[in-house]
């Protein structure tokens, strides 16, 4: 008998983990959005607010997705744990920024951080894709989101 967990038992646990503790980040920015974020100059290409929950969604559950794919690859083997922990540390880098930026409303400290979480974005992906190419593409669009936000935070330093 296999008490290894299925495929389909560990996207479920991946994607609502993803999407679960995303959410803690999503607090510290639903306080924010209409009260600081509303007073602050934003550039002109600062998409409207409405937009950034179905994204995060979405790209929570890809990533739910790409953990998946390689967690199921076995977590015994070195590259995977390895992968993982990169996915781990990116994680918790994506909800640090949220705090940084709209819980302290520092959108320069922010700006450096999201730096750092963009180097451990692309180093996860680098490893997804060295266990499971479908992982590595699944997180693409993650990275192209970050690299926007990285770009918007900047100028809304620069503007403020």
């Amino acid at each position: 008998m296999n008490n290894k967990p299925s495929l389909t038992i560990k996207l479920i646990i991946s994607i609502l983990l993803c999407i679960g503790l995303g959410s803690i980040g999503g607090i510290a920015t639903a306080s924010s959005i209409d009260t600081w974020y509303a007073t602050v100059n934003k550039p002109s290409f600062n998409p409207p607010n409405w937009i950034f929950a179905p994204v995060w969604t979405t790209l929570f559950t890809l990533m739910g997705i790409a953990a998946a794919l390689v967690w199921h690859e076995g977590i015994d083997k070195k590259m995977v744990k390895k992968a993982l922990i990169f996915f781990g540390v990116q994680f918790v880098l994506n909800m640090i920024w949220s705090w940084l930026f709209f819980g302290m409303q520092n959108p320069k400290l922010a700006f450096f951080e999201i730096i750092i979480l963009w180097i451990f974005i692309f180093l996860t992906i680098r490893a997804f894709f060295g266990i499971k190419n479908t992982s590595g593409w699944l997180l693409v669009p993650y990275i192209l989101w970050v690299s926007f936000a990285a770009f918007l935070n900047f100028s809304i330093w620069q503007l403020n």
